[in-house]
């Protein structure tokens, strides 16, 4: 099937911008109706008795009726009997009945809450749903990014029809239908730290449900200077992780106040072992899973209680707040813990006791370095501290082919050592684990995974092939080929490529430069892009 074109995209978008706006004015003149029917109902008795009782009734008695009436009307019009709406009792009414939630300060507290989802990916998308389905009444969602179709089988929020619109309008499409009673706000660009601030301070919660390190120190900072409560998460492959910081979200020099991430992670990880999910792989189910976490950890932190909510609820009740007697009171807070996920452990969850905050911690300790001035300023560089995964260049230009010419070699033509490499003339050597092999790969190639090369540490022999020892499968696969015939080394990017024809080097497989070796550049993704636009991408 051929991909559509970006002309195809833009206007498959464009349809569903009209679509979201159309939604959103059928629901504006619903709205518009409901208070034009409100304001018929707060005119004068009067007006309402003009038509059906003023023919033929005396002046004094009809003064005298509307006295009575308008009275009445003013106590039926500002005593509102119930405090949430009807219709909402009905929508929430399997978590009212519970004595961890109930109508007192907890669901009440949700309508009042305003929780902001950094991240509407396979991480944010069952968290937004289920803060919409429970009754949070403002959720912000913050994504730069578009739908890719790669993303649907865990970012469950997102469709087939809606690929190429922005993540947050299409999660708040699904949103509005779920819960139209919310509010949603749309940030479509990415976090950065002269905006973090301005984008946080109206909101009482933070989910941080973004993928890379730079991001998450980022959004953790902000919500120590705001005074925010953080729910963070992770997911990779079929494991993951939750923390809830900067709980209870004490100032900076408060040392009662809860770890923020850098308290955890003192250092980031080294750029080159961070490993996305693309290139590593995620299982939908493991994502949704502590997604889903993350929205009842946020659920927790909101019922229990934030200062601030307690008293917008108490407004609205005529009751006096009440303490349930199976509540924790707002300053009593659970130890902070990292609750870890696995989905092929048996138990799949365990946890981790967490220390308090860090008596040197950047972020939020007595000694912070990190200040609203040096965040909304720019000094703090976020990328530079957790570095930059630098891109493989270990080999020379002679060391390397392009895509296009390799298949031109394949076809028999202009081998780059001079000799026959057609068929049976050259080796293929494709270095990615054997699940991906199985996937696609180019006929004739050989498997051999980057993990065995680069743990393998056999010494060469003179110089030459190896002779005469202990060597593993692969080794002997690769010593017993003929010396003549030139190697090719192919991943899926173009960069364990590199470091596998390096290895391969240093354990003598070029038998003293009497064999080419040398990888494809820019792996598979350059195959397909130049050469072959049928070979599958993933």
């Amino acid at each position: 099937m051929a991909l559509p074109s970006p002309i195809d995209l833009t206007i498959q978008s464009l349809r569903y911008q009209i679509a979201f706006c159309e939604a959103q004015l059928r629901d504006l003149r619903h709205q518009l109706a409901d208070a034009e029917n409100c304001a018929r109902w707060q005119t004068t008795p009067s007006e309402h008795l003009s038509h059906d009782m003023i023919g033929g009734v005396p002046s004094d008695v009809q003064t005298e009726v509307f006295v009575v009436l308008s009275q009445n009307g003013e106590k039926k019009q500002y005593a509102k009997p119930w405090p949430l709406e009807k219709h909402e009792y009905k929508r929430y009414g399997r978590q009212l009945i519970m004595p961890e939630v109930g109508l007192r300060g907890s669901q009440l507290r949700l309508k009042a809450s305003s929780v902001l989802v950094v991240g509407v990916g396979g991480l944010g998308c069952p968290a937004a749903a289920y803060l919409a389905g429970a009754g949070v009444g403002k959720i912000g969602l913050v994504d730069g990014d578009v739908v890719e179709e790669s993303n649907l089988h865990r970012q469950i929020l997102h469709s087939t029809r809606r690929v190429g619109m922005t993540k947050v309008e299409s999660a708040i499409v699904s949103l509005t239908q779920l819960n139209p009673a919310a509010k949603y706000v749309a940030y479509s660009f990415r976090l950065t730290p002269d905006i973090a601030i301005e984008t946080f301070q109206s909101y009482d919660l933070i989910l941080d449900c973004t993928d890379t390190p730079a991001s998450r120190y980022l959004i953790s900072d902000t919500c120590v200077l705001l005074g925010k409560p953080l729910v963070s998460a992770s997911a990779l492959r079929t494991e993951g992780q939750l923390m809830v910081l900067n709980n209870p979200p004490r100032s900076p020099r408060d040392i009662l106040g809860g770890p923020c991430y850098r308290c955890v992670f003192p250092k980031p990880p080294p750029a080159e072992n961070v490993v996305s999910c693309g290139d590593g792989g995620i299982l939908g189910p493991v994502v949704g899973v502590m997604g889903v976490l993350q929205a009842l950890e946020a659920i927790k932190i909101i019922t229990k209680g934030i200062k601030h909510l307690d008293s917008i609820c108490c407004m609205d009740i005529d009751t006096p707040k009440i303490q349930d007697g199976n509540k924790m009171p707002p300053d009593s807070q659970e130890p902070p813990s990292m609750l870890l996920f696995s989905a092929y452990s048996n138990p799949p969850f365990r946890s981790i006791r967490l220390r308090s905050r860090k008596p040197k911690c950047a972020s939020c300790s007595a000694q912070a370095v990190v200040t609203r001035e040096a965040l909304t300023s720019g000094s703090l560089d976020y990328v530079q501290f957790c570095g930059a995964a630098s891109p493989v260049d270990a080999l020379s230009t002679s060391e390397r082919i392009s895509a296009d010419n390799y298949a031109r070699i394949r076809m028999g033509a202009n081998p780059i050592t001079g000799t026959e490499a057609r068929g049976d003339g050259h080796v293929l050597i494709d270095v990615r684990e054997k699940v991906q092999f199985d996937l696609c790969n180019l006929e004739g190639s050989i498997n051999i995974p980057f993990s065995v090369i680069s743990g393998t540490s056999c010494p060469p022999v003179n110089g030459n092939c190896f002779k005469n020892f202990e060597e593993e499968e692969w080794v002997t696969q690769v010593r017993d080929l003929p010396e003549k015939k030139p190697i090719f080394v192919v991943c899926r990017l173009g960069n364990d490529s590199q470091l596998a024809v390096g290895k391969m080097k240093e354990l003598g497989f070029d038998c003293g430069g009497k064999r080419w070796i040398g990888d494809v550049k820019g792996g598979l993704k350059a195959w397909r892009e130049h050469v072959d636009p049928e070979f599958p991408e993933y």
